[in-house]
């Protein structure tokens, strides 16, 4: 049997066992079939797997790094993927990230913010972005604290460029996935008190990743990243 074929055979089942879990989440959670979308975290995989997992049905990827990115973007241009930065943007990147991908997950603080706006009216868009929080606190993270999540949100009011369409956030590691219910819980929260600022488009929580997104569905997760557990091995 040829390479691909084995590739899109183990694909296949790895997607198959993520959806499984995914409908007996949302089920213990008494949430709607349909109600959590998949975002493949590609970070060092290969063109070929995203090609494959876009047939399968998956069609939304995110990217760490805009070289990176741009160049399977590149590849991939015959294939209507959503790209979302998923990474720490720095400013001297945002013109081109703004090219490449359709949502940028990870926006922090308001120099990123003017960075965005300023690169975003000059191209004459809309960009649609998610707030990063940094739910655990950690000092190795980017992310607004959550006490300063409502008054970094009434900011970026001023910003006519940017529409902020959710959330998003990676906690802290644990071995034990339920010791990271708290953190998911409490970005649920948050979602709810910043919702009104923003309105009806204020609509997506991003957290959950390989390892624990089961218990990010139970606690309202409606976009799930994942990377190995999706794809195999990074390359």
């Amino acid at each position: 049997m040829n390479e691909i074929f084995l590739l899109k055979r183990q694909l296949k089942e790895n997607l198959e066992k993520i959806q499984e879990k995914i409908e007996k989440a949302l089920s213990r959670a008494i949430r709607p079939k349909g109600s959590v979308k998949i975002l493949g975290a590609s970070k060092k995989q290969s063109p070929e797997k995203i090609r494959i997992l876009y047939e399968l049905g998956v069609k939304l990827f995110g990217e760490n790094y805009v070289q990176e990115g741009e160049k399977k973007i590149e590849v991939l241009k015959d294939l209507s993927i959503e790209w979302h930065f998923i990474g720490r943007l720095q400013t001297n990147k945002v013109k081109k990230a703004l090219k490449l991908f359709k949502v940028i997950e990870s926006l922090d603080r308001i120099e990123l913010a003017e960075e965005i706006e300023k690169r975003a009216k000059a191209l004459n868009i809309r960009v649609p972005v998610f707030l990063e929080v940094n739910i655990g606190k950690e000092k190795t993270k980017g992310g607004v604290l959550p006490e300063e999540l409502k008054s970094f949100s009434e900011k970026l009011l001023g910003y006519s460029h940017i529409e902020v369409r959710g959330l998003m956030c990676l906690p802290p590691f644990e071995e034990n996935p339920e010791k990271v219910r708290p953190y998911f819980a409490r970005m649920r929260k948050l979602f709810e008190e910043v919702k009104p600022i923003f309105g009806e488009t204020f609509t997506e929580l991003s957290m959950g990743t390989s390892h624990d997104f089961e218990i990010a569905i139970e606690e309202g997760a409606t976009l799930i990243r994942l990377g190995t557990i999706l794809f195999g091995k990074r390359e």
